[in-house]
């Protein structure tokens, strides 16, 4: 004759397990991606807020050295800071500085250091301006001055 009730509650019953089985596995594969996910990003968030740092002359008075202005660059994040013309972009007024045209005393910096960051005279002309430092990760800082 045919199944049985019990014989069609066993299929039924199997054909639930593999189901269910299915679902669990996607959810936890979904749910690994989405730690993973968060992990990486909360390591990338980590590593800007490690990296910071802040121009901190004073705005009336730029020093100028032997055909230099001098600004002076603060680490004020939690790890070293590479200081050079690769990592650091300088713009005045909006306009990029050539990277012939400035060069940092140091090469790193570690935390809470200083570096000098000398740029030629003939970039910057005199009256109020505005210098942007663009650093690793984007990371920026502007200050406004006069010369």
């Amino acid at each position: 004759m045919g199944f049985s009730l019990t014989g069609t509650h066993i299929i039924f019953f199997i054909a639930a397990v593999i189901v269910a089985g299915l679902v669990s596995g996607i959810l936890i594969s979904v749910t690994m991606d989405i730690s993973t996910s968060l992990s990486e990003k909360g390591g990338r968030v980590q590593e800007q807020l490690d990296t910071d740092f802040e121009i901190i002359n004073d705005p009336d008075n730029i020093p100028d050295v032997g055909g230099y202005y001098r600004f002076y660059l603060k680490n004020i994040g939690g790890k070293k800071l590479v200081t050079t013309n690769e990592t650091f972009q300088l713009f005045v007024d909006g306009d990029l500085i050539a990277t012939t045209n400035y060069n940092f005393t140091d090469e790193s910096i570690q935390s809470s250091e200083v570096t000098e960051i000398f740029v030629v005279n003939s970039t910057i002309s005199s009256g109020g301006h505005t210098l942007r430092i663009v650093g690793p990760l984007a990371i920026d800082d502007e200050f406004t001055f006069t010369i």
